[in-house]
C-alpha cells in the first residue's frame, strides 16, 4: 500500500480537487493522510463535507493540535502511515491519473529505496505552462548539492529499504530538500523517472518565486545540513543558481 501525505494550511480552495487528484489514481491500493496544521479557514470544513458525500476509509484527517509547518505536518503523516510505501502530495499541486502506478512500477523496476519524476510548471490555476523539468536518470548526494530537481510532490519512497527515521523531515526552512540529502548523504541513490506525471503550481507571488530567499535556504542547508566550509558552500551554490536559472526560463 502506498500512503499518499498531504500537509494542510489554510488549503480550502484547492482540498476538493487534492483528494479527487488521489481517488481518480489508477493505482487502487492507497491510503491518504490529510494532515491538517491548524488551518485558520474552512480547510477542514472542505475535508469533513467531502467525506460525508463521498464515504472512503481510505482518506484520514488528522488535526494537529498546533500549527507547526509542514515538516511537522509530513512528520505526523509519516509516524500514522500504514503503507510500505510513501508519496508526498502538496494540497495545491497536481497528479497525472497514472502517476502512482507508473512511479511504484518504475521502483520495482530499479529495485530502488526513492525514485521521483518529471514535473511541469504550472499557473496559478494548476494549467500547465509547458515548461517541463527534466530528471536524470540517477542522483547521488554529490550531485544532489548542485541541483534542487528533486519535487517533493514526485518522490515515491520504500519503508522496507529506507527507514522512516532517515525519512523525517528536519524542522528548518526547505526541510523537502534537506530530507533528500540526508538520505543520499546515507548511500542511497535516487531513480529518476523522465516522464512528467505532476504540475507544479507555482503562483506568482509563491515564496518559491522570492530568489533572495531560495539563495538564503540553500545557503544554510549547505552550512548547517551539508556541513560544508564557506568556499565548497560558495562553488555549489554558483551551480545551484545557473541550473535554477536554466530550469526557469
Amino acid at each position: 500500500m502506498i500512503s499518499i501525505i498531504v500537509p494542510v494550511y489554510n488549503a480550502a480552495a484547492y482540498l476538493t480537487e487534492t483528494i479527487e487528484n488521489v481517488t481518480r489514481q489508477t493505482y487502487r491500493d492507497w491510503e491518504l493522510l490529510l494532515v491538517n496544521d491548524c488551518s485558520k479557514d474552512q480547510s477542514e470544513t472542505v475535508i469533513r463535507q467531502y467525506l460525508e458525500n463521498h464515504p472512503d476509509p481510505r482518506i484520514h484527517l488528522i488535526n494537529l493540535p498546533e500549527n507547526g509547518g509542514a515538516a511537522k505536518a509530513r512528520n505526523r503523516g509519516l509516524m500514522a502511515a500504514k503503507g510500505r510505501y510513501i508519496a508526498f502530495l502538496d494540497a495545491d499541486d497536481i497528479w497525472a491519473p497514472e502517476k502512482l502506478e507508473k512511479e511504484l512500477a518504475f521502483l520495482k523496476e530499479k529495485n530502488a529505496g526513492f525514485v521521483f519524476t518529471a514535473y511541469e510548471f504550472g499557473d496559478a490555476n494548476g494549467v500547465g505552462t509547458g515548461k517541463v523539468v527534466q530528471v536524470p536518470e540517477t542522483l547521488v548526494y554529490q550531485q544532489a548539492l548542485s541541483r534542487t530537481i528533486i519535487f517533493t510532490t514526485t518522490v515515491l519512497l520504500d519503508t522496507e529499504k529506507i527507514s522512516k527515521d532517515l525519512i523525517q523531515m528536519p524542522i528548518i526552512k526547505s526541510e523537502d530538500t534537506a530530507t533528500w540529502w540526508q538520505i543520499l548523504k546515507a548511500g542511497y541513490v535516487a531513480y529518476g523517472l523522465n516522464e512528467t506525471l505532476a504540475v507544479y503550481r507555482r503562483p506568482a507571488k509563491s515564496l518559491s518565486s522570492n530568489k533572495l530567499e531560495a539563495i538564503r535556504r540553500i545557503w544554510h542547508l549547505y552550512r548547517e545540513i551539508g556541513e560544508l566550509s564557506v568556499v565548497s558552500s560558495a562553488w555549489y551554490l554558483i551551480q545551484w543558481a545557473v541550473r535554477a536559472t536554466l530550469r526557469r526560463v
